[in-house]
C-alpha cells in the first residue's frame, strides 16, 4: 500500500532522471509528445532537457536524421523510439485512394519530398479534413500513407515535415505479443498511470487493429496476472507501473519548469489527484479567458507541482512570471532553485537574463 504522495515523487523522480544522451532518452522514455507552439520553446524540447545533458531547444530536430527515431502517433502525435515505432505498425488495412498511389510514387520517384515540392507537382487543390475543414490534398495524401506507414518523416526543412518512403518492416511480432509490448510501453511513459486511463488507451487499438484479443479490461487483467504489469492502490485508485518501476525514488529537492504535455502531466486528472489543483493548458482558450497563461509551464517543486511560469525571450533575455496555487514558498532554498532553473532554462534557450 501506497500513498499518493509516494506515487507523486516516484513520478516527479522518474522524470528528472537525467538519461545522458539524446538518443538514450528517447529510448528510455519511448514516446516524447510533439506541438508547434514555441512560448518559449517546443514541447518536445522542453520534455527532453529535463532528460538530456547539455541539451539545447532544436538538437531534437537538428540531430533527427541521426537518431533512431520516428515521428509517428501513439496517444498523441510526437516522436517515438525505434523500437516503439515497430510496434505501431503495421496498422489497419485500407487501399490507397488513386490520388493517394500517385503521391506514393512521386514521394518514391524524387527520394525525399517536400510538401512545396508535391503542390508543383501534383497540383494544390484542396479538400474536406476530418475536422470539417479544408486541407490541401497533398497534405491529407501525406498524412494519411505516413499513418499507415507507406511513408516516414526522414527530416524537418523548418519546421516542415520532409517525406520519405518507409523501409519494410523486417519482421512483425505476433498480434497479441505487439499489444502487450504496445501497453508496456505507454505504462513505461505515464508511470504510476491509474488503470481506468490505462484501459482508455488501449482499447481503441484493440476494437480496430487487434479485434481477436478481446476487450481492454481482460487484455489489462491477463497482463497484471502474467506480472508484465504490476499495480498499486493509493487514494481510492488503482495505479500501474511497469516491472522494476522504483516507487520509494525520492523527487530532488530542485525547481523544474515542466512542458504543458510532459508525461509527468500530461493525465489532468491524476494531476489533480497528485497535486490538489486543476492545470489546463490555455494556449487555445481567449486571451480574457485565460487564469494562468497562454503556454503557463507547470512549476515543480521537489514532488511538489506548486504553480506555473510563464517564460518569454525578448531581446535576446530571458524574462520568467510565476504564479502560485497557494502560497509562494518561503524561504531561501526555495528562491535559489527558483533562479538556478531559469538560468538552466536560459542556457537551453541561448538567452541572456
Amino acid at each position: 500500500m501506497k500513498d499518493l504522495r509516494n506515487l507523486r515523487s516516484a513520478a516527479a523522480a522518474r522524470a528528472l532522471s537525467c538519461a545522458g544522451t539524446l538518443q538514450r532518452a528517447i529510448d528510455l522514455l519511448g514516446f516524447v509528445q510533439a506541438d508547434p507552439i514555441r512560448a518559449p520553446a517546443r514541447a518536445q524540447d522542453l520534455i527532453l532537457r529535463h532528460r538530456t545533458g547539455g541539451y539545447r531547444a532544436g538538437d531534437l530536430e537538428r540531430l533527427y536524421p541521426r537518431l533512431d527515431v520516428e515521428e509517428d502517433y501513439l496517444y498523441a502525435y510526437g516522436f517515438v523510439s525505434r523500437r516503439v515505432w515497430r510496434l505501431l505498425h503495421p496498422r489497419g488495412a485500407g487501399k490507397a485512394s488513386a490520388f493517394e498511389s500517385r503521391v506514393l510514387a512521386a514521394v518514391s520517384d524524387l527520394g525525399e519530398a517536400h510538401p512545396a515540392e508535391l503542390e508543383a507537382k501534383l497540383g494544390s487543390r484542396r479538400v474536406t479534413n476530418a475536422w470539417g475543414g479544408l486541407s490541401k490534398a497533398t497534405t491529407q495524401a501525406l498524412d494519411w500513407l505516413h499513418y499507415r506507414g507507406l511513408l516516414r518523416v526522414a527530416r524537418r526543412d523548418g519546421g516542415v515535415r520532409v517525406f520519405a518512403p518507409a523501409s519494410p518492416l523486417p519482421e512483425t511480432l505476433p498480434p497479441e505479443r505487439r499489444m502487450r509490448e504496445r501497453i508496456l510501453a505507454l505504462a513505461n511513459i505515464l508511470a504510476p498511470v491509474p488503470l481506468r486511463q490505462l484501459r482508455a488507451m488501449a482499447a481503441r487499438p484493440l476494437r480496430r487493429y487487434f479485434p481477436g484479443l478481446g476487450t481492454a479490461p481482460g487484455f489489462l487483467a491477463a497482463m497484471i496476472k502474467d506480472g508484465e504489469l504490476l499495480t498499486v492502490k493509493a487514494g481510492g485508485e488503482i495505479y500501474v507501473v511497469p516491472p522494476g518501476c522504483d516507487l520509494d525514488a525520492e523527487a530532488p529537492r530542485r525547481v523544474s519548469f515542466l512542458a504543458p504535455f510532459d508525461p509527468l502531466v500530461w493525465d489532468r486528472e491524476r494531476f489533480e489527484r497528485f497535486w490538489g489543483w486543476a492545470y489546463r493548458f490555455e494556449a487555445y482558450t481567449p486571451a480574457a479567458r485565460r487564469v494562468r497563461g497562454y503556454y503557463a509551464l507547470p512549476l515543480l517543486w521537489g514532488d511538489d507541482v506548486i504553480g506555473w511560469a510563464n517564460a518569454a525571450v525578448s531581446g535576446g533575455r530571458l524574462a520568467v512570471e510565476t504564479g502560485f496555487a497557494k502560497a509562494r514558498p518561503a524561504g531561501a532554498a526555495f528562491r535559489r532553485e527558483l533562479e538556478a532553473e531559469t538560468a538552466r532554462l536560459a542556457a537551453f534557450l541561448g538567452a541572456g537574463l
